[in-house]
């Protein structure tokens, strides 16, 4: 079993950023594609980014220009920064290995 450890959760004002991590075993980390999703309240668990193993990314149409989806192979581990946070970006975020494994979730929460 993988296992996927997030961080960097929070409650934050609009405008504001948060950095979410994600570590993964080395196993596997180095040769999987990661992806963060996001599920809000009432609604379905949607996609928010993914890279590569080789760093090639996607972001999705919603959080282009203010998410960055980044990892570092050396520390196994994968980020997501998240710039001018909006109350529409509060759900609990997802990493997620190689579209198969998933972390147990972190809170963001985004107030005026």
């Amino acid at each position: 079993q993988v296992q996927l450890v997030e961080s960097g959760g929070g409650s934050v004002q609009i405008g504001e950023s948060l950095r979410l991590s994600c570590s993964a075993p080395p196993s596997v980390f180095g040769r999987s594609s990661m992806a963060w999703y996001r599920e809000a309240p009432g609604k379905k668990r949607e996609l928010v980014a993914w890279i590569t193993a080789v760093g090639n990314t996607h972001v999705e149409d919603f959080a282009k220009g203010r998410f960055t989806i980044s990892r570092d192979n050396a520390k196994s581990t994968m980020f997501l920064q998240m710039d001018n946070l909006k109350p529409e970006d509060t759900a609990v975020y997802y990493c997620s290995c190689a579209f198969t494994y998933w972390g147990q979730g972190t809170q963001v929460t985004v107030s005026a």
